[in-house]
């Protein structure tokens, strides 16, 4: 039975109008334009025309006409390739607009020529609405309103990316705000993030048209700027960063000075990643902090840093796998020439790299806080090997070993527990350690320093101050402080012979050791005319290589008896 065209007609409207969604039936009509043939209520509430009422050219309709719908419908329609196309798009309106996911089904045109597709609508606008909603939060930092480290990588990542993008034409800043964590200790949570806001202000005060500033960080600022004047232009934008500063910052009562360090880096064509050059950056800014002023990023401080973090993995296995040995160099009683004791100094026979350095690999374990686990050892190592001694030669030996202590094991580490540890496990008296430990040490935290020698002294150790001179230790700290002997830096030492301040630095420490009654030891002898003037100035102890270099523990042991014979 033959189905007529009205009833064909009726029940495509059913179908429809049975649609949960939005759907029509769009027609080629004459010269070209695109009809809606038949259509749901859904369909023409969203487009507001009605097809029933004659003339709906899809030209009219705002979502067909103007985004990208309408271009992909007649394409569609005029291609005739693909039987089903479906995308998501959005109405093309620029305030309010809607989005979509659009399904295009090709339908037979039966007698006529007439081509037909079947164009459905989702509306998403919600969600993406949402969505959109969502990414402006997750990029943006909740206590500044600043964009965040996300936001300010995607934009350095757009500047990369762009084709017109020319090697040097802009430079990642990164600000980073000095005393923080001592301004949040003192004033408070709440405080120290008034302090970061109207930091930020500060900044963006600093800034030029175009400059884009985010927060990277706890107290860390990033900017991204045009360098029109090639590097200078983020010089000056340091200088005009620390000229806002001048001002103290006011706190409820508070006034507040805050100073900063700066780090640039160049965005260039070796940098593939935004990530990676805000890393440049902070190797610039870490520069900074040292030197006082803004840094700009050497190409070779990446490859130094992932040298360091090799050294840092490779120190951690070989301090678990005690890989590493002491070697100890001789502490010669200057007047008689006889060996009083030893410096305890680690060294690293790497399998593959052969000898690394304590230059090298020290600082890489203070940085990493490695130098806890590498200076407890060093202090049980000391203490077995004066007990190994004291076995050989069948009695108490008349010497001691100084151990080095760290700036930062002073300051972390329970360092009492870990001598009287040592101490006990060995069996010797702490009068045979000496504890040496640099003027740094001291001055980062007087008050702790203070009850960490003071702790040592209850357990008869002694204490010698490494590199006096070199610092900027307070004369009221040499008569507070329980302090043995002052070890005479080499760098004065060296320089006695052809310097007349050299010796006249000497000379003036070694009154002031008298005066206070402490002894004094000379690094970095290294002939003997270095030798005979030192004792004749007065100066207790010597060591360096005119005596011995620095000896495995048996040569050690050999060393002192034919030195003592």
């Amino acid at each position: 039975m033959a189905v007529s065209p009205e009833e064909k007609q009726g029940g495509q409207q059913e179908y429809l109008d049975a649609l949960p969604i939005a759907a029509a039936v769009v027609c080629e009509g004459a010269k070209g334009i695109l009809q809606i043939e038949r259509a749901n209520d859904h369909f023409r509430s969203l487009a507001r025309c009605d097809e029933r009422l004659g003339g709906c050219p899809t030209d009219q309709i705002d979502a067909l006409q103007r985004g990208p719908i309408g271009l992909a419908l007649r394409d569609f329609l005029t291609d005739g390739s693909e039987p089903v196309l479906q995308f998501e798009a959005g109405d093309g309106q620029v305030i309010g607009g809607r989005h979509f996911i659009v399904r295009l089904a090709r339908l037979s045109s039966g007698a006529t020529s007439t081509r037909r597709c079947l164009i459905s609508l989702i509306d998403k606008t919600a969600q993406v609405d949402t969505e959109r909603s969502l990414r402006a939060e997750m990029l943006r930092d909740s206590l500044t309103g600043l964009p965040n480290r996300l936001a300010f990588n995607e934009r350095v990542e757009e500047i990369l990316q762009h084709p017109n993008f020319k090697e040097g034409s802009y430079s990642v800043v990164v600000v980073d705000m000095t005393r923080f964590s001592r301004v949040n200790e003192c004033v408070g949570a709440m405080a120290g993030d008034e302090l970061l806001i109207s930091f930020a202000r500060r900044l963006f005060s600093a800034l030029r048209a175009g400059d884009v500033l985010a927060r990277t960080g706890g107290d860390e600022f990033g900017i991204l700027m045009r360098l029109d004047n090639g590097l200078p232009d983020a010089l000056e934008l340091g200088e005009r960063v620390r000229t806002v500063l001048t001002t103290p910052f006011r706190l409820s009562e508070l006034e507040i000075r805050v100073d900063c360090s700066v780090g640039c880096a160049l965005l260039t064509g070796n940098v593939e990643l935004a990530e990676e050059v805000l890393r440049n950056a902070q190797f610039a800014l870490k520069r900074s902090k040292l030197s006082g002023r803004s840094e700009v990023y050497e190409a070779n401080q990446a490859k130094a840093a992932r040298h360091r973090f090799s050294i840092e993995t490779e120190l951690r296995r070989a301090i678990e796998g005690d890989q590493l040995t002491l070697a100890y160099q001789p502490l010669i009683d200057l007047p008689t020439g006889q060996v009083s004791g030893f410096e305890a100094l680690a060294r690293w026979e790497h399998e593959d790299r052969g000898q690394i350095s304590p230059t090298e690999f020290i600082p890489v374990a203070e940085e990493s806080g490695l130098i806890l686990s590498l200076g407890r050892w060093a202090l049980d190592s000391a203490a077995r090997t004066l007990a190994d001694w004291d076995r050989k030669a069948g009695k108490i030996l008349p010497l001691y070993v100084g151990v080095n202590l760290s700036a930062i094991q002073i300051a972390r580490d329970d360092v009492a527990a870990a001598v009287s540890g040592a101490l006990s496990s060995s069996g010797i008296a702490g009068s045979r350690l000496t504890l040496e430990l640099t003027e740094s040490a001291i001055i980062q935290d007087p008050q702790r320093a203070t009850k960490v020698l003071e702790a040592l002294k209850g357990l008869d150790a002694k204490v010698a101050m490494d590199d006096f001179g070199t610092g900027y230790t307070s004369l009221s700290y040499l008569q507070r402080l329980p302090i043995d002997t002052l070890k005479i830096d080499r760098s004065f030492v060296a320089g006695m012979l052809g310097d007349g301040d050299s010796v006249a630095i000497v000379r003036a420490i070694l009154s002031l050791a008298e005066a206070l009654g402490l002894a004094t030891t000379a690094e970095g002898i290294e002939s003997e005319e270095l030798a005979k003037a030192l004792t004749e100035l007065g100066c207790t102890h010597g060591q360096g290589y005119y005596f011995a270099r620095p000896l495995e523990p048996q040569a050690a042991l050999d060393y002192w008896l034919a030195r003592n014979a």
